[in-house]
């Protein structure tokens, strides 16, 4: 199955007919993924095979009269790294929280693998990884400086921070597949840098390119599907993603936490561990957000519907109730007890275990 990234910067008007056409087109396809599509142009992975894409890429071209070729990332996938076709209309394709930079206006320099290669050895080039702190613990090129952003939106704080340092060095910047890059380098432009690099598609085109002699990359190359990461060859890589707060996890994570990883931040939080969630909000998230634990609020009301009908048995009137009542007390007893087991004893025994475990 192949699993092509791509995305466009230009104009789009009648946001909400090309989201309909194209995702109806994309499910005749029988293709699976998501786009994003703005007034900015558009931005999404796909998988299936590759006439499938192909058609929908083809389409796009016609379109808005695409002369080229539409830039895109092909890997291969096993399985199918997505579980349904989604077309959503956003603000922008990739949220930096500046929707007026336009990077089919104006952008940084875009470079192949050989020109990259050059520059980030030149010890002069300030060389910045502009994805997520996350991203980066998975792997990196090695002395790229790491913005410490959880999410895009907190790269222009660092953008600012930097500039405010000084605007002289040369800059080459990089992320997954290059889209990060087009807003981050405008951005650097506009706040007085001149020389700005950016690589062309990113890490995903960088490791298809590059020869393994010449390959700078270190580490693994997350990625936003199923497969969580992809290593210097673009097969699925070693890491798994936590059920609680979905960061990426490897083999040593695991054996530091237990290996107990479908129960959530919460076990997987250790000396080692990557996650850091405090305990209350932990069991809130495992519960409430995420698929590592039962979600409350479906067993919640089915709980508390059970409740309500047996009361109206306990308490009403009718042929045939006071049989059923004799056992109605008993089923209510064991519903709130169960209930109170699942959210109060259990978490709290738990919490204590972990503690006795970190103490040793």
């Amino acid at each position: 199955m192949k699993v092509v990234s791509l995305y466009r910067f230009l104009d789009i008007e009648n946001l909400d007919s090309f989201r309909d056409q194209l995702k109806k087109l994309c499910d005749e396809q029988c293709l699976l993924g998501t786009i994003l599509v703005a007034t900015e142009g558009f931005n999404g992975t796909l998988a299936g095979s590759e006439s499938s894409v192909r058609i929908v890429m083809n389409w796009i071209r016609d379109r808005f009269n695409i002369d080229e070729e539409l830039d895109a990332r092909w890997t291969e996938s096993g399985e199918a790294p997505f579980r349904k076709m989604q077309v959503k209309v956003k603000k922008e394709i990739v949220t930096l929280g500046r929707p007026d930079i336009l990077p089919h206006k104006v952008s940084g320099q875009h470079v192949g693998v050989e020109r990259w290669n050059e520059l980030i050895s030149d010890p002069s080039v300030l060389v910045i990884d502009t994805r997520n702190h996350y991203e980066i613990e998975v792997g990196t090129f090695p002395g790229a400086i790491d913005p410490g952003n959880d999410s895009f939106r907190e790269f222009p704080d660092f953008a600012k921070e930097l500039a405010e340092q000084s605007t002289d060095r040369p800059l080459a910047m990089f992320c997954t597949g290059g889209i990060r890059c087009e807003k981050a380098t405008a951005l650097m432009l506009e706040l007085g840098f001149d020389d700005v690099y950016h690589l062309q598609g990113g890490i995903l085109n960088y490791l298809t390119e590059v020869d393994d002699a010449e390959n700078k990359w270190s580490g693994e190359c997350f990625v936003f599907d199923t497969r969580i990461a992809v290593d210097r060859d673009l097969a699925e890589g070693g890491y798994v993603q936590c059920h609680a707060c979905r960061r990426p996890l490897n083999t040593a994570d695991l054996a530091s936490s237990m290996k107990l990883m479908k129960i959530g931040c919460c076990v997987l939080r250790s000396v080692e561990s990557k996650c850091d969630w405090p305990l209350s909000e932990e069991v809130s998230i495992s519960y409430r957000k995420r698929d590592g634990f039962p979600c409350v609020s479906p067993i919640m009301l089915a709980v508390l519907a059970t409740i309500y009908d047996l009361l109206l048995i306990m308490f009403g009137n009718g042929t045939g109730l006071e049989v059923i009542q004799r056992i109605a007390v008993p089923i209510l007893g064991g519903m709130v007890s169960a209930t109170f087991l699942m959210l109060v004893v259990i978490p709290a025994m738990f919490w204590l275990w972990r503690q006795g475990q970190e103490s040793i």
